[in-house]
């Protein structure tokens, strides 16, 4: 689908797309994209992304907020029981899909503002979760602490309140609450920083600091942003805007880099 022998031309806007070649070696395109919560709207798995402060129709302070755990543990940790069993019943939309298949061609890298794991289950390798991963569960004192760091499956999905962590702890959701810090920004900076292509889907760019992996690009790096809805756009130079939804925005893309 992807056919490398098309992209050694220069599109309008100057960008060479193909292999590099660097002392015989062929080194492929990197491409790193970021996704949000409208890069899953299609496969009917709503993330947070609402301008009313609700998620699934709880406030999102309340469930997704280190004070809110603090508050009320087993409140938060039966909502995402709930969320997760709404993401086991989601599929890959096409948009996963297509994303996936290009590594068959590129170097690509995702870092994704989403907590579910449709990227992966679509088939991409390189996956980043700047946001968490609903599919798992930490310990409330040490979260990233990969001796408690628990994966959960469809079979054994539901977390009881008051379960401890190997640590002691309460086990928590692997989610970045609101005001906690976001550990994996730091390596997805560094992909944002070696990104020949940088394309963003279904992000409004307005949740900080994931939103400013932008500015990590290289000068010149083509940006592609993949979005229905109007998007300001007046502090990216080198920007396409694809307004269409993630699967026909990808398809589009697609297009775009075989000609």
């Amino acid at each position: 689908m992807y056919n490398n022998n098309k992209l050694g031309s220069k599109n309008t806007d100057g960008v060479i797309y193909g292999t590099h070649f660097n002392g015989g070696l062929t080194m492929r395109k990197k491409i790193v994209f970021l996704t949000g919560a409208g890069m899953s709207v299609e496969s009917g798995f709503k993330t947070f992304r609402g301008n009313d402060g609700l998620w699934e129709n709880y406030p999102v302070q309340q469930v997704a907020s280190h004070e809110g755990w603090l508050a009320d543990p087993t409140l938060v940790t039966n909502f995402y029981n709930m969320l997760r069993r709404k993401l086991w019943n989601a599929r890959p939309n096409e948009g996963h899909k297509l994303i996936a298949e290009m590594e068959r061609d590129y170097d690509v890298s995702v870092l994704t503002q989403n907590v579910d794991d449709l990227h992966e289950r679509a088939g991409s390798s390189k996956v980043i979760h700047l946001h968490g991963e609903l599919s798992k569960v930490c310990s409330s004192d040490d979260p990233y602490n990969d001796l408690y760091i628990q994966q959960l499956t469809p079979d054994d999905s539901d977390v009881e309140p008051g379960t401890k962590a190997g640590d002691g702890s309460l086990l928590r959701p692997f989610i970045v609450f609101f005001g906690e810090a976001v550990p994996m920004l730091q390596p997805a900076a560094y992909e944002a920083r070696q990104a020949d292509v940088f394309v963003i889907i279904g992000t409004s760019l307005n949740v900080y600091p994931a939103a400013g992996l932008v500015s990590y690009t290289k000068p010149g790096c083509p940006i592609y942003l993949i979005d229905p809805n109007s998007v300001a756009m007046s502090s990216m130079p080198r920007r396409t805007h694809i307004q269409r939804g993630a699967s026909e925005g990808m398809r589009e893309l697609v297009k775009l880099f075989g000609k």
